[in-house]
């Protein structure tokens, strides 16, 4: 079905779920159906595929031609509290209602971190305030150029957030698990402080495991 030229279209995506330090952010964009070939003409595609230099000159450009930008950003211990309840996939989408709420679009594609796009639907459309027709779907910010478009800023916010903890902390690295750099970091950490750093999710396994063993030598 096409889309009148009139109605806003959102997209949605987030950007650190799997890192094991700083945030998880969730961002969203709405725009006129009428400008989305503007995105497409800037080069906008998913974050993952650009390079920060492209990021950042696209990031430029999506905010000027956006009419809505909404960002959330949840701390580790957010994130923590609901692993801990197997609910992160819950909570993403609650983050991702309330970025929903905020950019006033008519219809939204979001980018679907469940194995069921129509449960992960369902649980976001549960915390909506508003009524837009909502399309969850998986690889979304590869596949829809709004969404793309929402994945730019999700990445270059956290990237803002690790710089702010790189400023402070030399060498914690991209703050991935798959970075031997960041989890030398984290290593020399609980080893030195007996804790995890503020700043990293201790509900993630190979931290939980260093904690653990800490625990065990200390008794």
């Amino acid at each position: 079905m096409r889309l009148h030229d009139g109605i806003l279209v959102g997209g949605v995506d987030e950007a650190g779920r799997g890192s094991i330090i700083g945030p998880l952010v969730v961002a969203g964009i709405s725009i006129r159906e009428s400008k989305i070939a503007q995105l497409t003409e800037m080069g906008v595609r998913d974050s993952k595929k650009l390079t920060p230099k492209a990021r950042a000159r696209l990031f430029g450009g999506i905010t000027k031609v956006a009419d809505s930008i909404c960002v959330r950003k949840v701390n580790p211990v957010e994130v923590d509290g609901s692993v801990s309840l197997r609910g992160l996939n819950r909570l993403e989408a609650r983050l991702m209602a309330d970025v929903i709420n905020k950019i006033g679009a008519d219809e939204v594609y979001v980018d679907c971190c469940d194995v069921n796009p129509d449960r992960y639907r369902d649980h976001i459309c549960q915390h909506l305030r508003c009524s837009p027709t909502v399309h969850s779907m998986h690889h979304a910010d590869s596949i829809n150029v709004v969404v793309s478009a929402a994945s730019i800023i999700a990445k270059i916010t956290r990237d803002e957030e690790i710089q702010r903890i790189r400023a402070r902390y030399r060498g914690i690295g991209s703050g991935y698990p798959s970075d031997e750099q960041t989890m030398r970091f984290i290593r020399r950490w609980v080893n030195k402080n007996g804790a995890a750093p503020e700043f990293a999710r201790k509900s993630w396994k190979p931290l939980r495991l260093m904690l653990e063993q800490v625990a065990q030598h200390r008794f």
